[in-house]
């Protein structure tokens, strides 16, 4: 399914409880700079974000649970691609994943550097934020530099809309709510003596509150199209909602919080740690059913999507042990 996915199961006994355990499979067009000999041998390709690992640990608990398969019920291993920014999560909801696989509850693991080896880090709730993108063109008029009062300037225009959409977050947003607004992408004109006629803007939001994600997207169109009109130009807002927020079911955190304790002690689980405005396309699938999301600690390394990145293979026995755990407390 989905392009490349691998779904597996294993049943055991006889009851027809189910859960399914997640891993991400797909790399980054990242240059890897670590001189590690299993470097990637891909040019601009690496694992920048520990889903080789992800896969590794799921195999193993795989591995394990087929030839001792001391649990009751049914187990499915998925294998999912494209995480990273196509929605693979989305595509396997489209292609019917759950109306072929009854699953009661679903779980998902990422490594997470800075989180001390031999730690969890987990909550109940909203997770990871969710994920948009925005374009801007603004439509203005063009002319010869050496007489802007006879242009409508774009780039002028788009300096001060710039400016403004930062005060969405600080000033038009409850504080207490998470919002982040970048604007990451800025393309007006080809020549120095040119007012171009358009100017393009583009961005990404990341929000935990489905509420106030609505409420972003009235705001910046509204602004966009107030600040354009003021100076005599036209606006073309596209604007899409990639990723939803990652929100973890209460009874399924605290299932996934035992297992994880059984593991390491209750000193060693960071409970309700703050969610990050990141994004995951783990979120698909929360929005079908039950489950919840969990970090585990990759110690100190280079951040995610970082060319220095290292996946820390110490991490690898007790993310298997986790995923084993959890199958015989959840399928017992």
């Amino acid at each position: 399914m989905a392009g490349t996915a691998v779904i597996a199961s294993i049943r055991a006994g006889d009851a027809n409880k189910t859960i399914a355990l997640r891993a991400d499979l797909d790399a980054l067009p990242i240059e890897e700079k670590t001189q590690l000999d299993y470097r990637s041998k891909t040019k601009g390709m690496m694992h920048a974000c520990g889903h080789d690992g992800h896969t590794t640990m799921l195999l193993g608990a795989a591995q394990y649970l087929s030839e001792h398969p001391n649990f009751n019920g049914i187990v499915y291993f998925v294998f999912q691609p494209a995480e990273e920014n196509e929605g693979g999560g989305r595509k396997l909801v489209e292609e019917g994943f759950f109306k072929k696989y009854p699953i009661d509850a679903i779980y998902g693991m990422h490594n997470w550097p800075g989180l001390a080896l031999g730690q969890f880090a987990i909550r109940s709730g909203a997770v990871m934020a969710a994920y948009d993108v925005f374009e801007i063109t603004i439509k203005g008029k063009g002319g010869h530099a050496a007489a802007p009062h006879h242009t409508i300037d774009p780039i002028v225009i788009a300096a001060q809309l710039v400016s403004a959409i930062q005060t969405i977050s600080s000033r038009q947003q409850n504080p207490q709510e998470a919002v982040v607004i970048s604007v990451t992408r800025i393309h007006a004109g080809d020549s120095y003596n040119v007012i171009p006629e358009k100017a393009h803007l583009s961005g990404t939001v990341r929000t935990l509150n489905p509420l106030v994600q609505d409420n972003i997207i009235k705001q910046l169109t509204q602004m966009s199209h107030s600040i354009c009109a003021a100076y005599g130009a036209t606006v073309i807002i596209d604007y899409q909602k990639r990723y939803p927020s990652t929100i973890n079911s209460e009874q399924e955190t605290q299932q996934a919080m035992l297992a994880a304790m059984d593991l390491v002690g209750s000193d060693n689980i960071i409970a309700n740690c703050p969610p990050s405005m990141g994004s995951e396309d783990f979120s698909f699938l929360l929005n079908e059913t039950k489950g919840c999301y969990i970090s585990i600690g990759n110690g100190e390394s280079a951040s995610l999507h970082n060319p220095y990145y290292d996946f820390n293979d110490n991490v690898l026995v007790l993310g298997v042990s986790y995923w084993i755990r959890l199958t015989q407390m959840q399928l017992s």
